[in-house]
């Protein structure tokens, strides 16, 4: 049987090498000398034969193409490998990990329910949390470097699975003393006589303003930011009006305002919450767990 020419030690420096975009980086980051990383990626090249990294003067080390394929191969062998030693016990030779990406405006509201009740499900699991915008998540899933993603569902994206979780329809937020607070709904056209706060993350900032125009409406934008919370918090001060699709059970912002939520009374399309995954890629046994878990928690929010 021919052995193979590199372990697993090796592909934990390549893969460090590109987080970092330097061996002397990704030496600090797994606590080894920097020949060493230099070595293993070295000799990792050799064997395969082409280039796993382009070394540029100041510009550091990017993955080809062919380094880029790579890379997604290594990660889902580590975290197979990774599944294989670990147990449902947390009694293995490693403790299972799960790479759960947030989609940030989702995380306040779900993630820590999530984690408890994974943490009840899988006691010896660790998670580690990902947070950034769809489109980085997406991103990362295709590479390999996170398992699962809590994102909103905005349509087929390419070598993404989608797990659905919740609907939850989009709403307006108004100032506590706005002479709307006291409604329950409002339509679209009176929300947007004042100028509108809005989300700019991608695909949030552009879901709502084609909600607007597909109604024949304009709106004045105000502001944009991205945070949810200070968005919540400019509009308590009287700074515009807001629509948002997370809904928050309180009405008090971080600056102690007051904000009123009120159904639209438009049609519009529902928020999917979802787990997205690597279609292309073999989930471990934690993933499929924690899919498990979260569609628990779900259900107990309809």
């Amino acid at each position: 049987m021919e052995p193979i020419p590199f372990g697993f030690r090796q592909i934990d420096y390549v893969i460090a090498v590109a987080e970092t975009g330097s061996t002397a980086a990704a030496a600090r980051l797994v606590n080894v000398s920097q020949p060493s990383v230099s070595l293993a990626v070295t000799r990792l090249e050799e064997t395969l034969g082409q280039p796993l990294f382009r070394r540029a003067a100041g510009q550091g080390m990017t993955p080809t193409a062919f380094g880029r394929r790579k890379l997604v191969e290594f990660r889902s062998l580590r975290a197979q490998m990774r599944a294989l030693l670990a147990t449902d016990d947390g009694n293995g030779a490693l403790p299972p990990v799960l790479e759960l990406g947030v989609f940030s405006t989702l995380g306040p509201r779900y993630v820590p329910a999530l984690i408890r009740a994974f943490r009840t499900k899988l006691p010896g699991a660790r998670l580690r949390l990902h947070e950034a915008d769809l489109e980085t998540l997406h991103d990362w899933l295709e590479s390999g470097r996170i398992d699962l993603a809590l994102v909103y569902d905005f349509g087929a994206v390419a070598d993404v699975e989608m797990v659905p979780l919740i609907d939850v329809p989009p709403y307006a937020l108004v100032a506590g003393d706005h002479p709307l607070a006291t409604r329950q709904s409002v339509d679209l056209a009176t929300l947007l006589r004042d100028p509108l706060i809005l989300v700019n993350l991608p695909q949030s900032r552009d879901y709502f303003l084609s909600v607007i125009q597909s109604r024949g409406l304009t709106a004045e934008i105000a502001l944009e930011t991205g945070s949810t919370e200070m968005l919540r918090s400019m509009v308590a001060s009287g700074l515009g009006v807001g629509l948002l699709a997370t809904r928050l059970p309180y009405r008090t912002t971080y600056d102690g305002g007051e904000v009123a939520h009120l159904a639209l009374e438009d049609p519009v399309p529902a928020h999917r919450v979802a787990l997205a995954r690597p279609a292309r890629l073999p989930g471990t046994w934690v993933a499929r767990a924690f899919e498990e878990v979260a569609r628990e928690v779900f259900a107990r929010l309809k």
